[in-house]
């Protein structure tokens, strides 16, 4: 069997995430790394059995490896534009970690790069790939619900403050280098969780054949920022074509879930744990409650490296269904700038 063969670029935790997830493919090889850092690189390359041929300190001599199908990007966000437009230039395929881009105008630029070149381009928003969301999808297309009417997403954990001890919470220290506490390196928990409500929003509102997904305003936007200036509570409304409403929220300081709510004519989808996809869907319909219990069969990065590829086998230069489109993309990037900015 053909296998498609897989190098990152940016050796963080998300990148160690990932890379687990090829133990549950039979499709796809991790074949190359890239990394400025060397302990990260013999990290890697001994944890996931990497030939010592396809290690690179420069991520460049990666792009220029022609054994390679295509690259996952997993870089601090300001690095994003850059090397995908140096991946586009190398002619490789590329899956680039959320938010693919911090400005709506670089998702311009890129896209007619992506057009002109025919080359294969998703945002990586694993949860779409998810069993769980597929049949949350399932249930809303089967109108068993009746129509969709709003929805509400969240993501919130809290990150500033240590275990509470004794009822009593003390404050962590805040390296302001790190990158989701540095504006330059595009921190914040709008760019870092919120991403993930506004993209589900996106896909959710995107199914609603009586609306125009791509019409939306932002209402009701409340902001607070930290000590070093980046967003760490924030929310607001999105209201898709004047007709759906999304209320969205994420932060750094709060622990209020990670849950979605979708609220339809006959009742609604409780959907916990939205982004991992370890727990289960409540259906509560006239009174009643279901219970649909997820199974866990594969690490969550399985189900998007093992489609993607797919589709690369497939000779797809575009991602089919659940994968992010690049309309999508363009849209979820326009309304995080414009959460940031209101």
């Amino acid at each position: 069997m053909k296998k498609i063969n897989w190098g990152i670029i940016g050796l963080g935790n998300i990148a160690q995430s990932f890379s687990e997830g090829f133990s549950n493919v039979d499709n796809s090889n991790l074949l190359a790394i890239s990394s400025l850092n060397e302990l990260k690189l013999n990290y890697f390359k001994n944890k996931f059995k990497i030939n010592k041929n396809y290690v690179y300190d420069h991520y460049q001599e990666l792009l220029n490896c022609g054994d390679i199908d295509i690259v996952y990007l997993a870089l601090p966000n300001n690095l994003h534009y850059e090397w995908i437009l140096k991946s586009i230039k190398s002619s490789k395929k590329v899956l680039v970690e959320k938010p693919a881009f911090i400005k709506a105008d670089h998702a311009n630029q890129i896209n007619d790069k992506i057009v002109d070149r025919n080359l294969f381009f998703t945002e990586g928003y694993m949860y779409r790939y998810h069993p769980q969301i597929l049949k949350a999808i399932e249930l809303i297309k089967s109108g068993e619900l009746g129509k969709v009417l709003s929805m509400e997403a969240f993501f919130c954990k809290n990150i500033l403050t240590k275990k509470k001890f004794f009822f009593f919470e003390k404050k962590k220290k805040i390296n302001p280098n790190h990158r989701l506490f540095n504006k330059e390196l595009g921190g914040g928990c709008i760019l870092d969780l919120g991403c993930y409500p506004v993209s589900f929003s996106v896909f959710i509102a995107s199914l609603l054949k009586e609306i125009n997904y791509k019409k939306f305003k932002l209402k009701n936007v409340k902001r607070e920022n930290g000590i070093t200036n980046v967003d760490i509570d924030a929310e607001a409304e999105i209201i898709f074509d004047n007709i759906f409403i999304s209320k969205i929220k994420s932060s750094f300081k709060k622990s209020t879930g990670s849950h979605t709510i979708i609220n339809c004519e006959k009742g609604n989808l409780f959907i916990k744990n939205t982004w991992t996809g370890k727990t289960e869907i409540i259906i509560n319909r006239d009174g009643r409650k279901k219970i649909l219990k997820n199974k866990i069969e594969k690490n969550i990065y399985s189900y998007e490296i093992e489609q993607i590829s797919n589709d690369i086998l497939e000779g797809k230069n575009k991602p089919s269904f659940p994968g992010v489109t690049f309309e999508e993309t363009k849209i979820n990037t326009e309304i995080l700038e414009s959460w940031l900015n209101a």
